[in-house]
């Protein structure tokens, strides 16, 4: 059967074999056409009994078989007094068996349904029978019905059933009328639902452009729009010329509206560097609780060490190494003072400093934690330190709420046990996550922050390294000497050019940086294909897929990820008779294929070569597409020394990684780089972004493109501001 075709299927809900009551996923085996068919998705409040119209596809399970995933489905409650008798049987009406129906339905007949939800009361004149319960009868009715109709409703602004649910789980019975009185309630909470959405239907219900309720919601929209961008809030003039702009109307009665959400303390404001600054609430308590707990650090630290310069110096003398000035103040800061921000660029002797701290911690008797909020930065940390060190989230023993947001199990009231924390490529630590790591933290612990500032900020909202830095009062050690044996390196020195915004020498045709001229971007990507494929394996006698990695701005064109990684895959692992592959979400993987995890999945199972298993791959893993069982419609992938099984669902997040975008790269080193810098977006041609680019390679890095955007790039540092009012916070008193 096609499974990229879409069916509908006319069926009736034999059985329910599993339900989720938080987001309604269900899983139900129903009867189309004479056939007996298992039928998977977002299906609340679906009972035995029930006729279904089902609009979907055919996929296979590797467990379970062939499935029916469920897209969209409407319901027609029965009508006939055996499909009632059947329905209430199934369990659709707690408080209600076999026998119970039977006597609902000699009562009423074909109308039991109807009695029951609108007359309770003649139900409750049945023998056995309450008010409370005939009362709890016609509200279970009801709320079926209104889940019912409002998916119905909102499915005609095509709004998913999930998102449905989100909804209904949010507003309860009063849904309906909630959005009858204001659709913008939509957009304002957790439902997923956008502005657009919610405007849409407003505007089908007439409500004037310049209402207050559109203006409220438009405002809110806008910062949570520019959360995206980094910005954990607006300058008011901004915020207010942005806002009017987007709704079409006038500043003045959106500067109304402004000073309305303000009083009611659904907005705040702040005065930062003179500038009047307008938070989201949820971010302006998140950075003035960071702000709170680093000072309160700061003023009550974790107890100094006696004789650290003593301890300083056996630790040289038994690694027999000398550390410079700016590595000996940076190991007795974390030792004496409990709180430093250590940072520093490639070859500038982070990862010696840090393992200098972290044995004189553990010599004192400490217990040292290490984190990184990606999972391949947490295995790099683990190499490079020789120590266990974990993803943030599993430090902090993720679990996820019904709106599929992270808890952690540990916080104020379960905090992490250990005396210091080691916190590395800080640079890619959000706002929520970085509280969320204070509140886990022990009194009294110590706390080491490491980053590169010059890199890219954090995908989340805020800039917590830069901002740290920036307000004078956390100490921070930033190493800035070259060592010696960085110093022959070509990418290291010309890293520290880019970051200076001096242009990197292009000329060298004898180290590990060159530069290859490129008059077209169908010429470069020609060029990369031929370094991938023939020049750089038959020179260096690499492998062209695990040693080489692309890294390009963007997604987008002729040089964007999709583009590059389907002319890579030709080249690097063509189409063969006896290679499997299948397609998922319009991608074709084949075996040998190099893919990427884009987004933390704590739930993928993995088995370890030696039998050793555990679950969890996370966002920036790399693998290779070990064998495809098409029947299964599943792919085992190989993860260093791990391999998962991965089936539709679980390839949702998963993408070819020939070629990756720089952002997705952070965190990770490749031996071989190569990076094609040919200008079409003033967007993602900046500074940081070409330094973050340049510091993945370890062995040798190669741009291809031409000389003015290399150099656009190196004069533009606009795209590194971010508004954000943490070091202000910090400053004060």
């Amino acid at each position: 059967m096609d499974n990229d075709k879409l069916y509908e299927l006319d069926c009736t809900v034999e059985r329910i074999v599993y339900r989720n009551e938080e987001n309604g996923y269900t899983v139900i085996e129903t009867t189309a056409d004479g056939n007996e068919i298992t039928a998977v998705g977002t299906m609340p409040e679906v009972f035995e009994g029930e006729h279904l119209h089902l609009l979907g596809r055919f996929t296979s399970h590797s467990s379970y078989g062939e499935q029916f995933k469920v897209d969209a489905f409407e319901s027609i409650m029965p009508t006939t007094t055996l499909g009632i008798l059947k329905y209430l049987s199934g369990g659709a009406v707690k408080g209600i068996g076999a026998a119970t129906a039977s006597r609902l339905i000699k009562a009423f007949g074909e109308n039991t349904l109807e009695v029951m939800k609108n007359e309770p009361e003649r139900v409750a004149a049945l023998k056995g029978i309450s008010k409370e319960k005939a009362q709890s009868f016609s509200e279970q009715l009801k709320r079926a019905v209104n889940i019912r109709d409002l998916m119905a409703y909102l499915s005609s602004f095509g709004v998913s059933t999930l998102e449905a649910v989100n909804v209904y789980k949010e507003f309860g019975n009063e849904a309906m009328e909630i959005i009858e009185l204001n659709p913008f309630a939509l957009c304002l909470g957790e439902t997923g639902i956008s502005f657009e959405t919610a405007d849409m239907i407003a505007q089908k219900k007439e409500i004037p452009f310049d209402s207050g309720l559109r203006i409220r919601a438009g405002l809110t929209h806008v910062l949570k729009h520019n959360t995206q961008n980094g910005h954990t809030c607006l300058p008011e003039d901004k915020l207010v010329a942005t806002a009017s702009t987007f709704m079409n109307i006038e500043e003045e009665k959106t500067l109304e509206i402004l000073e309305e959400l303000l009083t009611e303390n659904n907005l705040a404001r702040d005065e930062i560097r003179g500038r009047s600054f307008i938070f989201l609430p949820e971010y302006y308590e998140s950075e003035g609780y960071i702000a709170a707990r680093l000072k309160m650090m700061l003023r009550f630290p974790a107890p100094a060490f006696r004789d650290t310069q003593n301890q300083i110096d056996i630790i040289e003398s038994k690694n027999r190494i000398t550390y410079a000035g700016k590595q000996r103040e940076a190991i007795e800061s974390a030792l004496n003072k409990g709180l430093l921000v250590l940072t520093g660029g490639p070859g500038t002797g982070k990862t010696t400093t840090l393992n200098a701290i972290i044995e004189v911690l553990r010599c004192n008797g400490q217990k040292v934690l290490l984190a990184a909020p990606t999972g391949r930065a947490a295995q790099r940390m683990s190499e490079v330190i020789g120590s266990e060190a974990k993803t943030i989230h599993r430090l902090l023993e993720v679990q996820w709420d019904k709106n599929d947001r992270p808890e952690f199990k540990k916080n104020e009231q379960h905090p992490l046990d250990c005396d210091a924390l080691v916190l590395d490529e800080l640079s890619m630590v959000d706002d929520e996550l970085f509280e969320s790591v204070l509140r886990a933290l022990p009194m009294a612990c110590r706390l080491i922050l490491v980053g590169d500032s010059d890199q890219l900020p954090s995908v989340g909202a805020g800039n917590v390294l830069a901002e740290l830095i920036a307000s004078g009062v956390i100490p921070v050690v930033s190493l800035d000497r070259i060592f010696r044996q960085s110093e022959q390196s070509l990418i290291v020195t010309n890293a520290h050019h880019i970051v200076k915004g001096e242009m990197p020498d292009l000329s060298r045709k004898d180290s590990d940086f060159f530069f290859l001229g490129a008059n077209t971007m169908a010429q470069a990507r020609d060029i990369i294909l031929s370094l991938c494929n023939q020049r750089l394996p038959k020179t260096y006698g690499v492998n062209p897929i695990s040693d080489i990695q692309v890294l390009t701005p963007g997604k987008k064109g002729v040089l964007g990820t999709f583009e590059l990684n389907k002319a890579l895959q030709e080249v690097l692992n063509p189409k063969d008779e006896e290679k499997d592959e299948i397609t998922f979400n319009n991608t074709l993987y084949r075996v040998g294929d190099k893919v990427m995890q884009v987004k933390n999945n704590y739930d993928i199972l993995w088995t370890k070569y030696s039998g050793e298993c555990g679950e969890g791959i996370f966002n920036g893993d790399i693998g290779i597409i070990e064998s495809i069982n098409k029947p299964q419609r599943m792919m085992r992938i190989k993860f260093d020394d791990r391999y998962a099984n991965y089936d539709a669902d679980c390839a949702m997040n998963l993408e070819l990684s020939y070629a990756c975008t720089v952002h997705k790269s952070q965190g990770n080193e490749f031996e071989f780089v190569v990076i094609p810098l040919k200008k079409n977006s003033q967007f993602l041609f900046y500074r940081n972004l070409l330094y973050t680019a340049v510091t993945r390679a370890k062995r040798m890095l190669i741009l291809v493109g031409d000389v003015q955007t290399v150099e656009y790039m190196v004069n533009n540092n606009i795209r590194t501001l971010r508004f954000s009012g943490l070091a202000e916070f910090l400053k004060r008193e």
